[in-house]
C-alpha cells in the first residue's frame, strides 16, 4: 500500500510555540501593566492629596492675608482712636482748667458777697437801736457772731482823757477789769494813734494783759475809746480780711451809735425840733 497523505510545507512538522511561555510572558506584561496602573493611581492620589494640601495652604494664606489686612485696619483704627482720645483729653484738661478758674472766681465772688453781707448786717445792727443798752447789745452781737470774739471789753475815755473806763464786757469777770491809764498802756497807745493793733499770734491765745486785737473808737474823727478783743473762739485761729473791715466799721460807727443813743435817751427819746434841721444846705 502506498501512503496517500500529502506532504506539507517544509517545516510544518516543527514543534509549535510554547504556550506556557507565552502565557507567562503575557502575565508578566499584564502584571507589569497592573503595577504601572497601581503606581499611576498612587501618584494620582498623591497628587490629589498634594492638591488638597496646596488648596488648604492657599486658603490659610488667603485667610492670613485677610487677617493681616484686618489687623492693619484695626491698628489704623486704634491709632485714630488714640489721636481722638488725646484730643479729647487735651480738650478736657483745658475745660477742667477753665472750670477750676471759674470755680475759684465763683468762690472769690461768693466770699466777697459774704463779706459785704457781714458788713451790711453789722452796720445795720449798730444803727438799729436808739437806746445805749440796745446799741451795746448790738456791738456784742457783731463781736461774737461776726468777728468770733469770745472775751472782750469796750472802754471809753473819761472826760479828762487820762483813763479808759470799761463800760461793757463779755467772757471775763468784772473784777478783772479796772480803769486803764492811757499814758502807759497798750490800750492807751492804740487810742492815741487811732489805728487798730492786731497781734500776729493765734488770737485764741490772747489774754487781758495782751489782747489779740485792739480797735480804736472814734466820733467825728476824734478817738473816744477802744474795744479790746482778749481772745477769740477756739475755731477762730486767725483774723481774715473781713475781720479787718469789721474792725474799721466798728471803729467808725460803734461809738457814734452809742453817743447818738445816749443823747437821744437824755432827751427822753424826743426828736429834735424842726428848727434843728433848718438851713442844713448852707
Amino acid at each position: 500500500m502506498t501512503n496517500d497523505r500529502k506532504s506539507g510545507p517544509p517545516g510544518s512538522d516543527a514543534p509549535g510555540p510554547d504556550l506556557k511561555s507565552e502565557r507567562d510572558l503575557f502575565l508578566k506584561k499584564f502584571t507589569r501593566g497592573a503595577k504601572l496602573t497601581e503606581e499611576f493611581l498612587r501618584e494620582v492620589e498623591h497628587l490629589q492629596d498634594r492638591l488638597h494640601n496646596l488648596e488648604a495652604e492657599n486658603a490659610g494664606l488667603r485667610a492670613k492675608v485677610e487677617a493681616d489686612d484686618a489687623i492693619r485696619d484695626l491698628l489704623a483704627k486704634i491709632e485714630r482712636l488714640e489721636l481722638e482720645k488725646r484730643e479729647l483729653l487735651s480738650r478736657f484738661h483745658r475745660a477742667e482748667a477753665k472750670s477750676s478758674e471759674f470755680t475759684q472766681r465763683v468762690q472769690e465772688v461768693e466770699s466777697e458777697f459774704a463779706n459785704l453781707a457781714n458788713l451790711f448786717v453789722a452796720s445795720n445792727q449798730l444803727h438799729s437801736s436808739l437806746s445805749p443798752r440796745g446799741v451795746t447789745r448790738r456791738i456784742k452781737e457783731v463781736l461774737a457772731q461776726l468777728v468770733g470774739a469770745e472775751r472782750y471789753c469796750m472802754y471809753l475815755a473819761n472826760s479828762e482823757a487820762t483813763e479808759l473806763i470799761p463800760i461793757a464786757f463779755e467772757g471775763v469777770a468784772g473784777s478783772a477789769l479796772t480803769p486803764v491809764k492811757i499814758a502807759d498802756s497798750e490800750l492807751g497807745q492804740t487810742l492815741i494813734k487811732g489805728a487798730a493793733s492786731v497781734s500776729d499770734g493765734d488770737p485764741t491765745q490772747g489774754t487781758v494783759a495782751r489782747p489779740a486785737a485792739i480797735i480804736p473808737l472814734s466820733v467825728d474823727e476824734k478817738t473816744v475809746g477802744v474795744i479790746a478783743i482778749f481772745s477769740t473762739l477756739a475755731q477762730k485761729k486767725r483774723f481774715d480780711t473781713v475781720d479787718f473791715e469789721l474792725f474799721k466799721l466798728l471803729g467808725q460807727h460803734a461809738a457814734a451809735a452809742l453817743v447818738s443813743a445816749s443823747l437821744f435817751a437824755h432827751t427822753d427819746r424826743k426828736l429834735p425840733g424842726l428848727e434843728a434841721f433848718l438851713d442844713l444846705s448852707v
